[in-house]
């Protein structure tokens, strides 16, 4: 597939563009097709041939975003710009009103269940605890078993 896209060609700080007609999976710095049009972005000149460019999109090539919106400022095409980036705002807003009513819900569900867990746990501790006791007492310590053997 077909596209019209910028190449870079400028130095560094001082950005210029090509506008070429090159295969989509193409390198972007690789071998185009046609040359048809400039772009420099500092001193804003844009060039295109008209008659080329609209050729190569007659035959099914599809320019990119920015390419596109340079066509319509310089009214080799006619339509709509595209817009390039697009904005995060409103999917935070939508993830945290998602986030609120989910929110709701776990706390509702919690306290039932909190309730029964507590019970539990308090009843295993319970049992476990005197039985530690009794098995330390038993056990006689290292000194006395030393005192009791010296005499």
């Amino acid at each position: 597939m077909l596209i019209v896209r910028l190449q870079r060609v400028g130095r560094r700080n001082d950005p210029s563009f090509r506008v070429v007609v090159t295969e989509k999976k193409g390198p972007p710095r690789g071998k185009y097709m046609e040359k048809v049009g400039t772009y420099d972005v500092k001193r804003g000149n844009v060039a295109f041939d008209n008659e080329r460019v609209l050729y190569w999109i007659s035959q099914g090539a599809k320019p990119t975003p920015t390419v596109h919106n340079l066509l319509i400022s310089s009214k080799v095409i006619e339509g709509k710009k595209i817009q390039n980036h697009k904005h995060a705002v409103p999917v935070k807003e939508a993830v945290v009103e998602a986030a609120a009513p989910a929110a709701q819900e776990v706390v509702v569900e919690t306290p039932k269940v909190e309730v029964a867990e507590e019970t539990q746990a308090e009843e295993v501790v319970s049992e476990e605890v005197p039985v530690e006791v009794e098995e330390i007492k038993a056990e006689p310590s290292a000194e006395e078993v030393k005192e009791e053997a010296q005499p």
